[in-house]
This record gives C-alpha cells, sequence and structure tokens, in this order.
C-alpha cells in the first residue's frame, strides 16, 4: 500500500498533542515542549521522504517524474478544476455537492467513518454514494467491459 502523507500526518498530530498534554501536567517548560515538537517533527519528515520513495509505487512515480508536481485538491472546485478528461468531468458535474465532498475527503486519505462525521451522514450513506459514483463512472474508466 502507498504511503499516505495526509492520512499519516493526522496521526502524528493526535500523538503529538497526547504527548504535549502529558509534559504539560507533569510542568515541562513550554520551550522544552517547543523543541521536542520541532526535533519529532524533523523526525517525521526524514521518515516521509523515507517512505515516499520507497513505497511499492515506483510505475506511478516514473510516469509522474517527468511530469511537474501538482498541490493536492483542498476544495470540491479545486478537484474539478484538475480534471483532463471531458467526459469525467462532465459526469462529475452530474453529482450532487455530498457525493463530490466524500470524493475528494476519500482523496485526502480520510476513512469512511471520518468523512460520515465531516459530511453528517451515516457510514452506510457514504458507501452507498461512493458505489453509485463507481457504476458512473465505470463506463468511463472501463468502455470495452472489465478487464
Amino acid at each position: 500500500m502507498a504511503y499516505n502523507h495526509g492520512r499519516e500526518d493526522r496521526k502524528w498530530r493526535i500523538w503529538k498533542e497526547a504527548e504535549e498534554k502529558v509534559l504539560r501536567e507533569h510542568g515541562v517548560d513550554e520551550a522544552v515542549i517547543e523543541q521536542i515538537r520541532i526535533e519529532d517533527r524533523a523526525d517525521f519528515n526524514s521518515n516521509r521522504r523515507f517512505y515516499r520513495w520507497t513505497s511499492d509505487f515506483g510505475e506511478y512515480l516514473e510516469g509522474m517524474a517527468d511530469t511537474e508536481q501538482q498541490a493536492e485538491p483542498n476544495t470540491v472546485a479545486d478537484l474539478l478544476d484538475e480534471i483532463e478528461n471531458e467526459t469525467l468531468y462532465q459526469t462529475l458535474l452530474t453529482v450532487d455537492k455530498h457525493t463530490l465532498l466524500i470524493l475528494l475527503l476519500k482523496m485526502q486519505g480520510y476513512s469512511t467513518r471520518e468523512i460520515a462525521a465531516m459530511a453528517g451522514l451515516t457510514e452506510r450513506a457514504v458507501y452507498k454514494r461512493l458505489e453509485r459514483l463507481r457504476k458512473k463512472l465505470k463506463p468511463i474508466f472501463y468502455p470495452f467491459g472489465e478487464i
């Protein structure tokens, strides 16, 4: 499975906030806590660089090496602006705003449970919307049937 920076960053932040809470409860000076945070972040960034290049997606990286790196879309509008396939774009325009939000959050590495909480839906509703989206997109990606 490929390294997901967004997911790993969220896990690191949660871990770091819990650690800093314990340190504050034990009376550790804020300057010391900040120094520990800086050093831990440097370790995290070092690990991120390592896992980014050693993950099992070499073919993807080879293909992307020739193209410029693009920032991950942060809004639904950014997501739609990045789409170059006209058929895909037109299909996504027919989808409701909740489904587009679910798609964006899924691309950013959120779990279905997290997406359901953010979108104000049940997990089952999130799964159902993704299933309907897959059915709409299937003719675009597999025009001659499944491989």
